[in-house]
């Protein structure tokens, strides 16, 4: 009979190991989210895929806040992250370090996440725009290539932190 696994038996690393283990070379930027929510599963999400940092832009709530705290279950603590106010200052000191920066949005030229080839020898930043408005008009500019993930139903887009989750698999996948 099949049964589900304790969490000891899971063999989970602490924080403390976490903060030394290698991490995928993905940066994960959120640009102006509204919901606490969204952050926390973004923070839960790099958690489980050893994303190296996160950084949260313009209105994004911070953490420490008991709304992400919900969501994020600890990841706050393990994730590296940081705030910076402008996404164009992100943007430039990422492609300084280089990073190339990734913008998951619907665009005329965004392509099809399938058809989007992952470079293990290149370090990549993903850009999350704001739940309604997506990712901000000042940073479309500056943003090297986009990437939309294919939906067949009704809906035009994701939830961002779904969405998020799904681009930080294929990365992962891609580079780890």
């Amino acid at each position: 009979m099949v049964q589900k696994l304790k969490l000891e038996e899971l063999n989970r690393i602490d924080v403390e190991t976490f903060k030394t283990v290698e991490k995928i070379p993905l940066i994960v930027v959120l640009d102006n989210i509204r919901s606490m929510h969204n952050v926390g599963a973004t923070f839960r999400t790099a958690d489980a895929f050893l994303i190296q940092k996160i950084i949260l832009c313009g209105i994004t709530p911070q953490p420490p806040h008991r709304e992400i705290h919900k969501a994020a279950l600890g990841a706050t603590e393990s994730v590296d992250w940081k705030y910076e106010n402008d996404i164009i200052t992100v943007i430039n000191e990422l492609k300084s370090e280089g990073f190339e920066v990734i913008g998951i949005e619907q665009t005329t030229d965004s392509k099809m996440i399938t058809d989007f080839t992952i470079d293990s020898s290149k370090k990549y930043a993903m850009i999350l725009g704001n739940e309604v408005e997506g990712i901000s008009d000042e940073a479309l500019a500056h943003i090297d290539s986009f990437i939309e993930i294919p939906q067949l139903g009704t809906k035009h887009s994701l939830n961002v932190s779904v969405c998020g989750g799904i681009v930080m698999w294929e990365f992962v996948k891609a580079l780890k």
